[in-house]
């Protein structure tokens, strides 16, 4: 491999790390075995740090593609529990209001996913997210308590199945474009339910022709690099 030159690796993000995380650590330690003190490495799509999966990281002169990687289509599998909400739309706040969910039948499910959840759709982007708000992140913002407003936008969805029921909680498939946010989705599913909803479990498993049986864990990456003989032409 010659990491300046440019190459593109597929990881499967563990729990609790941020994408940032792991592109530090790749960073550091194919600099470590370069011998070198810069290499550029960028992702191509943050996941959350409650999420797993696919990420997929650019190294040297590929990181020009990561433009092309996030244009692409993504699809997730996402547990949501109905009958609550939190801040946050996930499980990084507590649950701050409790709703009724039992008026839920499957097939409710079914159908408020066909009709509401396919093809173009208007979504407002949690609070706690990256985007900038007068120059500062949103989520820095909300978690110092102050009111974050974000515009809503357009995305597109262009798979969406209900996998299992279990009420309180079921989980779904989702295919979509970039710039959707699987926590407010959960959010407003829950409200088209008449409930309430908060994402619980999320896996990124594609993105474009990239699966997660192609990705490689953290720690058999660096094991692997341990063992590589770089080329010379890589020093």
């Amino acid at each position: 491999m010659d990491f300046i030159k440019g190459e593109v690796l597929y990881f499967n993000k563990p729990l609790n790390w941020t994408s940032f995380k792991l592109v530090a650590l790749i960073r550091n330690r194919i600099c470590r075995k370069l011998e070198r003190k810069k290499l550029k490495v960028g992702h191509a799509g943050t996941l959350d740090p409650l999420a797993t999966g696919v990420l997929i990281l650019c190294t040297g002169k590929a990181t020009k593609r990561i433009e092309e990687f996030q244009h692409q289509p993504k699809e997730y599998i996402a547990t949501l529990k109905l009958g609550a909400t939190t801040p946050s739309f996930d499980l990084e706040t507590e649950i701050d209001q409790h709703y009724p969910y039992e008026h839920i039948t499957q097939e409710q499910v079914e159908q408020t996913l066909k009709k509401q959840f396919i093809g173009e759709i208007e979504q407002t982007p949690p609070a706690f997210s990256a985007i900038k708000v007068g120059g500062k992140r949103a989520y820095d913002l909300a978690r110092k308590g102050e009111k974050v407003k974000l515009k809503p936008r357009i995305l597109a969805i262009d798979e969406i199945e209900l996998l299992n029921y279990n009420l309180p909680e079921i989980t779904i498939r989702v295919v979509c474009s970039k710039g959707t946010y699987i926590r407010a989705l959960a959010r407003d599913i829950g409200e088209a339910l008449n409930s309430g909803a908060h994402l619980i479990g999320l896996e990124r498993t594609r993105i474009g022709s990239v699966t997660l049986d192609q990705c490689k864990s953290p720690d058999d990456f660096l094991e692997w690099l341990d063992q590589y003989e770089i080329e010379n032409n890589n020093i």
